[in-house]
């Protein structure tokens, strides 16, 4: 079949644009620079990101909750706080005592390739602290009394650990930027946050991920209608 030269532009037009819409969703596809808070499972062993944030998350005595510092899509693919240490090996100085509890912490400052630029992680490996706390303590106060100084920003999500990072608070991290960007502050999916946090999507998703925009797929939508016509009346002159 022979297509005639209006075809033939419609046909190399769509194509750009098919190739654009490409382009578009790998560089739009975004990270979050943050801290997450995940719970240690005692039966497993294993990390499970948390389902409230620290604020009102209030441990048991006996648990072990961690913190990590990463570039993170979503929940699902978060990096989980490295180490195994357990309550007994995190708490083995921290006597027991009436009216408090004591919750085994690991902080986990991530790697150079997750720290904004001009920082590096003040530990290569996790911090682990035993904090001895009231007990009707939260996360945060546990935390606090351990690893200090801490910052939220202003709708108290947490921004810093042990002073780290000295700035930023959950950006919003391009593929096509790297891990030395200084992206703009944006609310990253289900961090270690605000108070009531647990109210949102448990999954952390559903918060602008990567992908075209609304207006490209239909402006491409459109552009593919129109060639898909100047087909069909070439096909008709033709015949």
């Amino acid at each position: 079949m022979t297509l005639d030269r209006p075809a033939l532009r419609a046909l190399l037009v769509l194509g750009l644009l098919l190739a654009v819409l490409g382009t578009a969703g790998r560089a739009q596809a975004v990270g979050y620079r943050y801290w997450s808070f995940w719970d240690r499972d005692s039966a497993g062993g294993t990390w499970v990101y948390a389902t409230q944030g620290p604020s009102t998350a209030r441990p048991s005595d006996g648990d072990v909750q961690g913190f990590r510092f990463s570039v993170s899509e979503d929940s699902k693919h978060s990096a989980k706080p490295r180490g195994e240490s357990g309550f007994a090996a995190i708490c083995a100085k921290t006597p027991a005592r009436e009216g408090a509890k004591r919750v085994a912490l690991v902080l986990d400052f991530g790697t150079a390739g997750d720290a904004p630029a001009g920082s590096t992680p003040p530990d290569p490996s996790p911090r682990t602290a035993c904090a001895r706390v009231d007990e009707d303590a939260t996360t945060a106060d546990a935390l606090a009394a351990v690893a200090k100084p801490l910052r939220y920003d202003t709708n108290a999500l947490l921004c810093a650990i042990a002073g780290y990072p000295r700035t930023g608070c959950g950006e919003t991290v391009s593929d096509d930027a790297g891990s030395g960007d200084s992206p703009e502050a944006s609310p990253p999916p289900r961090a270690a946050s605000e108070p009531g946090d647990g109210d949102g999507d448990a999954n952390g998703e559903g918060n602008g991920g990567g992908g075209p925009s609304v207006g490209l797929v239909t402006g491409i939508a459109a552009v593919a209608a129109l060639a898909a016509a100047t087909l069909w009346q070439s096909r008709r002159r033709r015949g």
